[in-house]
């Protein structure tokens, strides 16, 4: 099984193209499993397959997290995979991705640099305050695509300088809590200055703070936006894999287009030898 590892500002996925391997479908929640753990495998934050589209696309992305668990859709990994589907041959400078919370676009902005239009949000709960441990939480609630992928999006004072330990309890709890049926990503966010912000995000499925998250940002910028605390326009998001950007285009109060920008690296391609896989 061919491969390629792949990460967008820090968020690492591997990519196999099953137009070319042929694996069953339900075969590919156990090698995520298998092959996203970092001390016996190639290690990643989740697992992404090119298939054949069903529909008017230039082909599939199914994306599972690295706990085997199929993801709705994920932001870096779709600006990772329009590399992919490029430098394949599947595809042009502008490609459209079939996910299963719907069609996302994609675009080239130079080699290692791309864009996507992320789904639309679906849900949108600005005031939506949520309590842990007797302490309450401003919280907006946002789910982009159909079906919707959830994230919390919290202000948080002091994030970059904030105990790693503490803010892991915080959004592991967030993550679980009753005013989320669907579970949530949860992402934390400072406004350091004029269109620019630092976020932290508790990823569901990787269960643990990621380098960085392409549709939590998304959903931060899209929230601050209606609040008219940020612009919509080129802002800025720096995580600790590095920058985001993000554009929420209003059109009657509603967020009517969301782009995110940012890097992507092929750090490596390669054949899969792991001799804990059958299928």
């Amino acid at each position: 099984m061919q491969f390629w590892k792949m990460n967008g500002a820090g968020n690492d996925f591997i990519i196999i193209n099953n137009i070319e391997e042929g694996i069953p479908e339900e075969k590919f929640g156990d090698i995520a499993r298998t092959l996203c753990e970092r001390h016996l495998s190639i290690g990643a934050d989740g697992f992404m397959v090119v298939d054949k589209a069903k529909g008017d696309a230039d082909y599939r992305m199914l994306f599972y997290n690295s706990d085997g668990s199929l993801g709705e859709m994920c932001g870096n990994g779709a600006r990772c995979i329009c590399r992919y589907g490029f430098e394949k041959g599947l595809a042009g400078e502008i490609q459209r991705i079939e996910t299963t919370a719907g069609l996302v676009t994609g675009y080239r902005i130079d080699k290692q640099v791309y864009r996507i239009r992320l789904n639309d949000p679906t849900t949108i709960k600005l005031d939506y305050p949520v309590e842990v441990d007797g302490k309450t939480y401003s919280c907006s609630y946002v789910e982009l695509g159909n079906p919707g992928l959830p994230h919390a999006v919290i202000p948080f004072v002091g994030l970059k300088d904030y105990s790693s330990e503490k803010l892991f309890e915080l959004g592991r709890k967030l993550r679980y809590h009753k005013a989320f049926p669907k579970g949530a990503n949860v992402n934390f966010y400072e406004i350091l200055g004029t269109d620019l912000l630092y976020e932290r995000t508790y990823e569901r499925g990787v269960e643990d703070f990621t380098y960085a998250c392409g549709t939590g940002t998304g959903s931060v910028v899209a929230v601050l936006t209606l609040m008219g605390q940020v612009s919509g326009k080129a802002v800025a998001v720096d995580m600790k894999g590095g920058r985001l950007t993000v554009d929420a285009q209003l059109h009657d109060g509603k967020i009517a287009d969301l782009y995110l920008t940012g890097p992507t690296n092929i750090v490596a391609k390669g054949e899969v030898t792991d001799e804990t896989l059958s299928f």
